[in-house]
């Protein structure tokens, strides 16, 4: 690979992405120069210039003439330094694609019970819980862990199980369709039947099983100006872009947990946060409602939705058209950065024509946590029915093991795993 100096990262502690870009260089030792953008008024003022007047994290500008990645995927931070990912063979045992809680807990039993495991992830391992600044309700930790911590020890876990983890890297598809191969020297036995998972670099990685736990993403309001203003004043995470709003008034669209959790957080930094819910009340548990109703910097506006989000000339958020659902009337609110938490779509555009999906793009499973096609299993945030928390999320991760373990044992026998001997 070629050397690559002066590369620069601007970014600021607290954001999981500039985390995840940091430890993606370190990992395949590229030196860089980190500026901390926090506090630091001319450097944010460079990731405006180098972003069209948006505040977007992390900034990495090259020191070949100055290109730019802004918020890069490892994918694609991996393919601007020439690094052609690759695993390290093209057989394995499992292979469970999305390196979230329910992956990584499914690779660990695996790994443990002697299956040559492949964790196949886009973008960081630990998936959303990785970049959550703080989880609370994880049993055994009585004080409540970041995300990113209990990201690193799952992976650290699987690694010492020996699960050999490939991240970015997405899968573009999967072949459902069995064949029966042998694969000279990768232990594949004949008469085992298969399925091809590719990726968009275009290789393909071979299994008797694949585990898929893709994960979700936050849903967008997908109204006027939503689009332009991603960035500049219009954001998913709070935890990430918070910071920016240090003494402003910011907006938190959604008012269930994510949308109530996020705002109290933004506590911390905006000088007043505001919770728009187009229902009549709040969806959040009662604890949550509770904290937000107590809170000195909060508000609650039930029954109003947003409209349209509108600028200023300059590239950035001016207003917000907010209406109220019952009577019609329309306001224009002035906040100087708007959150939006509405629910999450599940990472399933991969799987069109592959397993069944609902309605909404959630994978559908049976007995055993297995699709409707033989030998391929769904668990976490992206399989439907699931409830969406940390916690059911590793449990699914080790209920779909077990099920997993007795497809492998009625599909190769007594053969053995290719890995376990």
């Amino acid at each position: 690979m070629p050397a690559l100096p002066n590369l620069t990262v601007y970014g600021a502690l607290w954001c999981p992405d500039c985390r995840r870009s940091k430890q993606f260089l370190a990992e395949h030792r590229i030196p860089y120069q980190w500026v901390d953008v926090e506090g630091d008024l001319a450097a944010q003022r460079v990731v405006e210039e180098l972003n069209g007047g948006r505040r977007i994290i992390p900034t990495i500008v090259f020191g070949d003439g100055g290109s730019v990645l802004a918020e890069p995927t490892n994918a694609e931070l991996a393919a601007r330094l020439g690094i052609n990912a690759a695993a390290r063979r093209s057989y394995y045992d499992l292979i469970i694609v999305g390196g979230g809680p329910a992956g990584l807990t499914a690779a660990i039993y695996a790994a443990r019970e002697g299956m040559d495991t492949l964790v196949i992830e886009r973008s960081g391992i630990g998936g959303q819980a990785g970049a959550t600044e703080r989880i609370d309700n994880y049993p055994g930790f009585a004080q409540g862990v970041s995300g990113a911590d209990l990201a690193d020890r799952m992976r650290e876990q699987a690694a010492r199980f020996g699960v050999e983890m490939l991240i970015a890297q997405t899968v573009s598809g999967i072949d459902t369709t069995p064949v029966t191969t042998r694969v000279d020297g990768e232990g594949a036995e004949a008469g085992a039947a298969v399925h091809a998972v590719v990726t968009e670099s275009g290789q393909e990685y071979r299994a008797p099983a694949v585990l898929l736990a893709p994960g979700t993403r936050y849903r967008r309001l997908n109204v006027p100006g939503e689009d332009d203003f991603i960035g500049a004043g219009v954001h998913f995470c709070a935890t990430c872009d918070g910071p920016f709003y240090r003494d402003l008034p910011a907006l938190v669209v959604g008012g269930g947990n994510s949308g109530i959790e996020e705002g109290l957080f933004l506590t911390r930094f905006a000088s007043r946060v505001t919770v728009l819910e187009v229902g009549d009340r709040l969806r959040a548990s009662r604890v949550l409602q509770d904290k937000a109703a107590s809170h000195p910097q909060m508000d609650i506006r039930l029954n109003t939705t947003v409209r349209e989000f509108r600028g200023d000339g300059s590239g950035k958020l001016a207003s917000v058209l907010v209406e109220d659902v019952n009577t019609g009337a329309q306001e224009e609110l002035h906040p100087a950065g708007v959150f939006v938490f509405i629910g999450l779509d599940p990472n399933t555009g991969f799987l069109s024509g592959s397993v069944e999906l609902d309605e909404r793009g959630f994978i559908k499973t049976g007995g055993g946590m297995e699709t409707n096609r033989h030998g391929i299993f769904a668990a976490g945030d992206a399989r439907a029915g699931s409830t969406k928390q940390v916690a059911t999320a590793v449990g699914e991760g080790a209920a779909a093991l077990i099920g997993i373990r007795a497809h492998m044992e009625a599909e190769i026998g007594n053969r053995g795993y290719a890995g376990g001997g």
